[in-house]
């Protein structure tokens, strides 16, 4: 049987289908739809030159890798590669043939420093780090129970505290821009992030199709968005959140999880019964605000990076 990687093609169905597929299969703790794939590769930034390989064995689509460069970082040269291969297709080149496209791609672009998660797993951290990989930070993916669980009960807001929903900022989404930027800033990462171009945050982040506006609640102090914590749901049962932070002239206040708390509660009412969301390791304050909320650390990934010369 022989392996092929080529790149996904976003007029095809069959292709978003299969990308989505193996996607939940080696990685259930991060939603993914069709919808998404095909947005999410037509919808990127041109200078992220983002690309989605799949690996195909006799038709069937095995592998999957998301490739770009780090556009949006101060730093130059940078990009990334994330691979995961079907469990049961393993061990037959699918992710060797990923990383080698992925690798002479980012080459041509003038990427010299390449970044890639990878499961904390003996076999997944063995694959990378003979290929020279070196392991640096690593997050969690946590899981919650909501059709099972107990929430804490809702909050009321201090006074001057209105919780709203992302929903309401539908004709002038661009304080949430300013509020997804600032936080987003200072995101424990390899890489840093500005994001500085709002046309392409709009069509790349709040028209993506598994952003939920209704659900995503936003804490707003005076009349200015202060926090949020951003819904993804996949049209089925489960919840993802996608983002939970405060800009920096509010926190300390308990913003965050208030907003939080709001959105699993309407998330539960909705009929949603997982949830789920990931924090790095070292994120000890939103690390307590899961813990206080349920959640159970499901799995956990590993931040690798090696040069490319």
């Amino acid at each position: 049987m022989t392996v092929i990687v080529r790149d996904l093609r976003p007029d095809v169905p069959a292709d978003a289908e299969g990308f989505s597929t193996t996607r939940r299969l080696a990685l259930p703790y991060m939603l993914s739809t069709p919808e998404s794939v095909v947005h999410t590769l037509t919808h990127a930034h041109p200078d992220a030159h983002f690309g989605q390989l799949v690996a195909e064995e006799d038709g069937e689509i095995i592998g999957t890798a998301q490739v770009s460069v780090a556009h949006d970082s101060p730093e130059p040269g940078q990009g990334s590669a994330n691979i995961y291969v079907r469990p049961g297709h393993r061990g037959r080149g699918a992710g060797s043939l990923l990383l080698r496209t992925a690798e002479e791609r980012l080459g041509r672009l003038g990427v010299t420093k390449l970044f890639t998660w990878v499961l904390d797993e003996p076999g997944h951290r063995a694959f990378a780090e003979r290929r020279g990989f070196r392991a640096g930070r690593s997050a969690w993916f946590l899981r919650l129970d909501l059709a099972a669980g107990t929430l804490p009960p809702r909050q009321e807001p201090a006074p001057g505290v209105e919780l709203r929903t992302a929903s309401d900022f539908a004709d002038d989404p661009r304080p949430m821009f300013e509020l997804d930027a600032e936080t987003s800033s200072d995101e424990p990462s390899d890489i840093d992030v500005e994001f500085t171009d709002y046309e392409a945050w709009v069509e790349e982040h709040w028209k993506h199709p598994l952003l939920n506006r209704d659900l995503t609640t936003v804490a707003v102090v005076d009349g200015r968005p202060a926090a949020f914590s951003v819904a993804y749901t996949d049209g089925d049962s489960r919840y993802g959140t996608a983002m939970t932070g405060t800009a920096r002239a509010f926190r300390g206040r308990g913003l965050a999880k208030l907003a939080k708390n709001d959105s699993l509660h309407r998330a539960r009412a909705a009929g949603y019964t997982e949830a789920f969301t990931g924090n790095d390791t070292g994120n000890e304050p939103m690390i307590a605000i899961n813990k206080w909320f349920g959640y159970d650390v499901c799995a956990k990934e590993v931040r690798y990076v090696r040069e490319l010369g």
